[in-house]
């Protein structure tokens, strides 16, 4: 598919250039002519621009993002055979931190920035290279999930959504936020952040615990004096990350050459207030599939349900192409609806004949296993027919779905159970 090229993606690059905030319409102010020009979607502020507040000074400019995060260490550094092991291995593999840098360069950007904001650190910026190797579709046996490991409990604490259509521990600036109000709230009751950090990986009730230990025992309570009571994954957890700081601070003594990442913003976000096919969202942002789902990994089905709050991210030029191809899309954006299972007896074969698609087709577009059927009360996105065209609409947005083995005990399972594992243990987040 070829769509038309205008003059207004150079002026979004001469104001990138300049550093400056584009106005809302530069990034996204399609409307639609079907509903008397209401809003299509609109731009949010945008995160990953450089907020007006938060201006780039002189010497970043200059450099990189290492840079900028360099710059702002200010954790204690950690000094135990631990760190000097940790930072042997990362060394040892320079293709898995290559990799690692090269995936985190869409996201780093956003976190340093949100980061300084908060007047944090910013070496906890490294942190998802622990937890998720900088993955959003990370996921562990303990069902911990994104880039920053939240397991669903956790997860619903920090007001992130998990739900039939998306699951908000995978949303890159919804994550982050979240992230970072808990690591806040940990430095808060510990006044430490290496103990804070503890606390994220072991829980902060175990580490209250192994304090009350540690002084009872006339020992230091301080992270290595705390080790002991430690499982081993805590022990190793701030060392890992002391490592990765000392790598970032000196790349060359390890023999390492960090993959370029600009200080400059990856991202725009556009609010999304309509239905739209994940596949066309790519297509008419002129995305990879890959990439696109890179940015936007929280949404779970083949249509992102539009709502006040929904939102994608694109590269910024992508975004421009976003407006300009939408304005010109003149066919439905959406190839799917919702139905929500009123009684236990309505299968999925039931649901495929009324609205005629196969048994196969809701089980792939819900992700379904065989065996399985969904529950009352539970939403599928269902093919749109000539007799069920709605779009989807916030509520049915929110739904779940739960499901049951055929012929079984009554068994719920989140939307999310069948995501892509990621194979590390995160127990207690």
């Amino acid at each position: 598919m070829s769509f038309p090229k205008k003059t207004s993606v150079a002026l979004l690059c001469a104001a990138l250039a300049a550093g400056t905030v584009l106005p809302a319409h530069a990034v996204a102010d399609a409307t639609d002519d079907d509903a008397g020009r209401d809003p299509l979607f609109a731009s949010l502020p945008a995160p990953g621009l450089n907020d007006a507040d938060l201006p780039l000074d002189a010497a970043y400019e200059r450099g990189d993002v290492w840079d900028r995060i360099r710059k702002g260490f200010a954790i204690d550094d950690l000094d135990s055979p631990r760190v000097s092991s940790h930072a042997a291995a990362y060394a040892a593999h320079p293709e898995a931190l290559q990799r690692i840098g090269q995936r985190a360069s869409r996201y780093l950007f956003y976190v340093v920035q949100e980061l300084e904001k908060r007047n944090m650190p910013t070496e906890l910026a490294l942190l998802p290279v622990i937890e998720s190797e900088f993955n959003p579709q990370a996921y562990s046996r303990a069902k911990a999930a994104g880039m920053w490991q939240f397991i669903p409990s956790t997860g619903l604490h920090y007001h992130l959504k998990q739900n039939a259509f998306r699951d908000e521990r995978r949303d890159v600036v919804a994550s982050t936020d979240a992230a970072l109000t808990y690591l806040q709230k940990l430095h808060t009751m510990f006044g430490d952040w290496q103990l804070a950090l503890a606390a994220y990986n072991w829980g902060e009730g175990a580490l209250q615990k192994a304090i009350a230990r540690a002084r009872a025992a006339g020992k230091p309570t301080d992270y290595q004096g705390l080790s002991a009571y430690m499982p081993a994954e805590t022990r190793n957890y701030y060392p890992k990350l002391q490592a990765v700081k000392n790598i970032v601070a000196a790349p060359a003594r390890f023999g390492i050459t960090l993959p370029s990442v600009d200080n400059a913003p990856y991202f725009v976000s556009v609010k999304k207030t309509r239905d739209i096919d994940v596949k066309l969202a790519a297509e008419l942002a002129e995305l990879p599939m890959e990439e696109f789902k890179a940015l936007n990994p929280q949404f779970s089905r083949p249509v992102i349900a539009g709502t006040p709050e929904t939102r994608i991210l694109l590269p910024q030029l992508n975004a421009e192409k976003f407006r300009e191809n939408l304005a010109n899309w003149t066919r439905d954006l959406s190839s799917w609806t919702a139905h929500k299972i009123s009684a236990a007896r309505e299968r999925i074969e039931t649901i495929a004949a009324k609205f005629k698609t196969t048994p196969q087709v809701i089980r792939e577009a819900n992700a379904i296993p065989p065996n399985m059927q969904p529950t009352a009360g539970s939403t599928l996105i269902v093919p749109k027919t000539t007799l069920e065209s709605a779009e989807i609409g916030p509520e049915a947005a929110d739904g779940v779905l739960g499901l049951v083995p055929e012929g079984g005990a009554r068994h719920r399972r989140a939307a999310h159970a069948n995501a892509p594992r990621h194979q590390h243990r995160k127990p207690h987040r």
